[in-house]
This record gives structure tokens, sequence and C-alpha cells, in this order.
């Protein structure tokens, strides 16, 4: 067995046969019959591959395993590198965390990669527009950092964090997925208007990274006109690039373009591991009935094979799969109803007895190797020249009304180099009052200004909130910075 890297960066595994070793994961439910439809055609279609199959899922949750993946699986997919699965589930009152999303965030597989296109025979409300795009969905940070606390028994809060390095990565792979594909329009999908640090930076990164890609035409929009836009005039579009939140959302849109999940593959790709799965779930209502279609594992693999750079392999597979749909004679129940549908095993052998066949109309794309972005291990993506503490946001719980509340905290700063700027409510300045109507909660952002020279000392930040803390309940602190000159933080609604 050797471990060679590719020429585009990519680590895979050989065989004394010259085969690819991959760990292949059933999965649960409606998963092993998809995979098991999915594993003869790749065998029929002679794809040079072996495989280690491995368990995660449901059966591990209930021994007691609370992540869902055992060592094993672990050992193996470290390995291989690259994987093959069904979807997994986790039982109600087993396990807290998806093995899902332990998987693709042990191995750090940052980018999520969905395919949709028009397929024949498979009539939506778009048919005949000619969908065709990618989905580059950033797969690790975001809200699915999944930071959440209770400021207050009746308020949550959840980190939104997005780090530059995490930007830079998946907008480098988006433009070298787009050259791979031979697309030629890349848009950045953020809702930066709003949210000017997170969703801000995704922007700014985007800008920058595009001028290295002039034979790619880049474009940024606003996340909800993206939905808009997929709605009205989905064509339009060769590969949107955006957030984790704002990529589940839009993926699980443009699949119901063109059919639904059943037609929906997927890759998480990192720069040592990816993983292939379908979009959809484990559907425990049909498992076992043979009546699911597998395409979506299908072209999980499909992509999964170009990611080796078994082009041929690949485009054998996917030409049979749109000649099966073409031809029209075996189609699965979400296509024609249950209750004619083809059988997972006839579709299956359908699509095996149309290897080589070619379709009339549908067309497979040119694939070239996808180039990975480089990888630096330096944790530290901006060095800014300067930086100073200019103040400090202590949030605190409080049934008191805004100026009570402002009164009392103005009395206990006294004689501290502090002054209390504003208090907002939900994001709204509350004190000194606006004028506006304001629904509040128990929760307050109360915003000290730094007023001696230079910049507060730890003490002099602790010595405040101690003083707020022996009239207040206080849960959070945030310092207040500036980075090269300019402020690291947001003004309230409101605020001046």
């Amino acid at each position: 067995m050797s471990l060679i890297t590719t020429e585009s960066g990519k680590k895979m595994y050989l065989t004394p046969e010259g085969k690819k070793l991959i760990t292949v994961i059933p999965g649960d439910g409606i998963g092993p019959e998809c995979v098991e439809a999915t594993l003869k055609v790749l065998e029929a279609a002679k794809a040079p591959l072996e495989y280690e199959v491995r368990e995660a899922g449901a059966a591990v949750f209930r021994r007691g395993l609370e992540s869902g993946v055992p060592p094993e699986t672990i050992e193996s997919v470290r390995k291989t590198r690259v994987v093959l699965k069904g979807p997994l589930e986790t039982p109600v009152g087993y396990g807290e965390k998806s093995a899902n999303v332990t998987l693709r965030k042990l191995f750090e597989t940052y980018a999520n990669v969905r395919p949709v296109r028009e397929f024949p025979n498979v009539p939506t409300p778009y048919s005949g527009r000619g969908i065709d795009l990618v989905v580059v969905r950033e797969n690790v940070e975001d809200l699915y950092a999944a930071i959440e606390h209770m400021q207050t028994p009746g308020v949550a809060q959840t980190l939104k964090l997005i780090s530059r390095k995490g930007a830079e990565k998946i907008l480098r792979f988006a433009f070298e997925l787009a050259r791979s594909e031979g697309r030629r329009k890349v848009h950045c999908a953020t809702k930066s208007n709003i949210m000017k640090f997170t969703e801000g930076t995704m922007k700014r990164v985007f800008e920058e990274v595009a001028r290295e890609y002039p034979d790619i035409e880049a474009h940024h929009i606003i996340v909800d006109n993206t939905a808009h836009q997929l709605v009205k005039r989905p064509e339009q579009f060769e590969v949107i690039v955006t957030t984790n939140m704002n990529g589940d959302i839009l993926s699980d849109l443009t699949s119901g373009l063109i059919g639904g999940l059943g037609f929906a593959p997927s890759a998480n790709i990192g720069h040592e591991v990816a993983i292939f799965e379908a979009v959809h779930g484990s559907a425990p209502k049909y498992a076992g009935k043979n009546v699911i279609n597998p395409t979506a594992v299908l072209l999980s693999a499909v992509m999964m094979l170009r990611y080796l750079e078994e082009f041929a392999v690949a485009d054998l597979i996917e030409n049979a799969i749109l000649y099966t749909l073409e031809e029209g004679k075996v189609l699965t129940g979400d296509v024609v109803g249950y209750d004619r549908g083809a059988k997972t095993t006839e579709y299956a052998e359908a699509i095996i007895a149309n290897l080589g066949q070619r379709p009339k109309t549908a067309k497979v794309r040119d694939y070239r190797p996808i180039r990975l972005p480089p990888y630096t291990p330096d944790p530290v993506a901006v060095r800014p020249k300067s930086r100073r503490v200019v103040g400090v946001d202590v949030f605190v719980e409080s049934e008191l009304y805004p100026e009570p509340l402002g009164h009392l905290l103005e009395e206990l700063a006294q004689g501290l180099p502090f002054r209390l700027k504003m208090i907002s409510n939900r994001g709204t300045q509350v004190y000194p009052p606006t004028g506006g109507l304001t629904d509040l909660v128990d929760h307050h952002r109360c915003r000290f200004l730094y007023t001696g020279e230079g910049e507060p000392s730890d003490g002099e930040i602790l010595e405040l909130v101690g003083r707020v803390g022996s009239q207040l309940r206080w849960m959070h602190l945030e310092k207040l910075q500036e980075f090269d000159g300019e402020p690291g933080f947001t003004k309230a609604q409101g605020e001046n």
C-alpha cells in the first residue's frame, strides 16, 4: 500500500494492484440500499477501487458511543482519506451530536460542494431552463460552530464565527472548482449589508481573491436576492459560494429546482480528506422496501471518481444515468409515483445495462483535476500594524427599564476612567433615549468607553465589572478594539 500525492495536491492510497483505497460507510435507513446499488454500478463500470467497509451512526449511538463514530472508522478515514457514505441518523435519546457533522469537522472538510442540474424525464416547473450550477458552502465555521449560551433564562445567544482564513480557503476553492469544470461565473452570496464584520469578511476577501482569477466573472450578491433570483431565473448562475448557514438553505432550495433530494449529490472536501454523500437523510420509513432512488448516492460516487482523477469511469457512469433517465423506461417512485416506480435494484440494473451509452440531449461536462488551495498551518491570518482597546461592552441581566439602569451604571462607574456611552436592547439603543419604541427584554448591552490615557488595563476593566456585578447580574464581556485605527465593533441601531 502506498500513499501518493497528485499534481493537484490530493492524497490517496494505492493498493499493490493499482486500485485506489476508499472507506465505505453504508449508513442508516435507506443508506445501505443506496450504497449497495452504487457499489454494483461501480463494479460493473470497472472502477479501480478497493473498499474498507466501516460503520457510523445509529447502531454506534445505541452502543453508547456519543459521537456515533467508532475509533476504527476514524482510523480507516485517516488512512484512506476518501469516504463514500450513506446517510446517518441520530436516534432520539442517543447522543447529542450528528455523526455526519462529527465526520466533517474531525477531518476539516471545509468545502461542501452541491451540484444541481436539469435531468431528462424528471419534470419540474423549471424543465427546459437548462439549470446547471454548483453551490459551494463553507462547511466548518459560521453559526455551525454551535457555540451557544443562555444569556438570561429567556434570551439565547449563538456566536457567528467567520475567519479570514476560512473565507479565503472556501473562496479560492470555488474559483478553482469553476476552472476545473469549465465554468465562467462565480457569485458570492452574503448578508454583508447587515453583518458587516462576519458576512462582510466573506465579501471583502471574495473581492480580493477574485482579482487572481481574471478568466472568471466575479459577482457579489446579497443572499436574499440570491434566493429571489434562483426562483426567478436560476439558469443565470454557475457557481454560488457562500457561508455555512446561507449555503445550507440555498443548496436545499437549488435541489428543489431540479426534482428533489433524490437527485442531489454532495462532496465535503478538505486538505487531507474528502467525504462523498447524498444530501438526503436516512428516510427510515422507506428502509428495506427497495423503492428509493439511489441517484444522489450514485452521483456522489461520480464526484468521488473525479476527485480521484478517474475521469473516464466517472463519465461512463454519469452518461449511463442520463441515458437511463432520458430513455424513460425505468424511473423510480419519486419521479412517477411509488405505486408504479422501478425498484432500487431494477434502476441500478438498468444503469449497468446502459454503461457505454450516451444521452442524446443531456451533456456531461469536460472536467479537469481540481487544484486544492494552498494550506498554511499558521493560525494567524491577519497581523495588524496597530491595535488598541478603547472600551468594553458589559452584558447584564436586569428587570430595570433603560433610564434607571443607565443612571445606576453611571453611578457605579464614578471615579473610574470609563464613560457609559449607551445601552442597547436586542441591538437597538435604548439609553440615552432616541425617541424610538423598543419591546424590551432583560438582556442589555452596556457600552463603556475608556477615558484614560492609552488603553485600559485588565485590572481597570475587572474593577468596572466588579462594580457592575455588585448590583447587577453580568454574563458576558467584550473588549472594544481598534485595528489599524479602524473600529472592530459595530454600533447599535440608533447609536451615533
